[in-house]
């Protein structure tokens, strides 16, 4: 069963007992009080005051957008869902936010399939913001086979300092210094300007994860230079 914003309003309030108004462009969407608060936890707290007499006040959900939360519905509704590329991320966001775990797993095995060099930033940022270990650890992995072509989207320039950070440490880089440098240079004056030094301090040779003395190493992706000579001399 695949569900639109065109079909959800049809169903009208003679078919349902809730009404949400969703998302910035404030789309009203019809359901039923009592099958969203068996299926899900957060719809159950969110829904448990009685509604009183007359027309009950719509249940605003301001944050999610009405394309995504009609997937929950539908997801809640059939137990399946018909996940779509430009808005798996929004949908996995909001299975997150309301504890469905079950649409959350369909969602990342979405993900991770359709895992590009325009998906993947986005990707990253949600992995990064939620705690999804796995899958921050599978976008960390295509963009470091990926370099060029990831620095150079509109998705790196908009990453967190915390999404960005553990890019800029990675010795597997397929990159050269001089263009990561300009990379992170631009994410900075994008909108981070003020993790900036961070960005420095991570771009060009990280220290060995373990304690002082732990020689650094190259990038895979650096070009030689005169001065990696000195790699394998330990941080004083």
């Amino acid at each position: 069963m695949q569900l639109s914003v065109s079909t959800a309003s049809e169903l009208g309030s003679s078919h349902s007992d809730v009404r949400f108004v969703v998302g910035q462009e404030r789309q009203e969407v019809f359901a039923h009080r009592c099958l969203l608060a068996c299926r899900c936890n957060f719809f159950q707290r969110l829904l448990s005051s009685e509604p009183g007499p007359g027309v009950p006040s719509p249940v605003v959900l301001s944050t999610v957008p009405a394309e995504a939360f009609l997937v929950v519905l539908e997801f809640l509704y059939t137990n399946s869902a018909k996940l779509q590329r430009h808005s798996v991320l929004e949908v996995l966001t909001a299975a997150v936010e309301y504890g469905l775990e079950e649409l959350r797993e369909l969602c990342l095995e979405f993900v991770v399939k359709a895992l590009d060099v325009e998906l993947v930033c986005e990707a990253l940022q949600v992995a990064v913001t939620f705690g999804l270990g796995q899958l921050q650890e599978r976008c960390v992995a295509f963009i470091e086979a990926h370099s060029q072509e990831t620095l150079r989207t509109r998705g790196f320039l908009e990453l967190s300092a915390p999404a960005l950070l553990p890019l800029l440490r990675s010795d597997k880089l397929c990159v050269d210094e001089a263009e990561l440098v300009l990379a992170a240079r631009s994410w900075a004056r994008v909108g981070a300007a003020e993790q900036i030094v961070e960005a420095w301090k991570c771009h060009a040779l990280r220290r060995g994860d373990a304690a002082r003395g732990t020689p650094c190493r190259r990038r895979r992706g650096t070009l030689p230079r005169e001065h990696h000579r000195f790699l394998d001399l330990p941080f004083k």
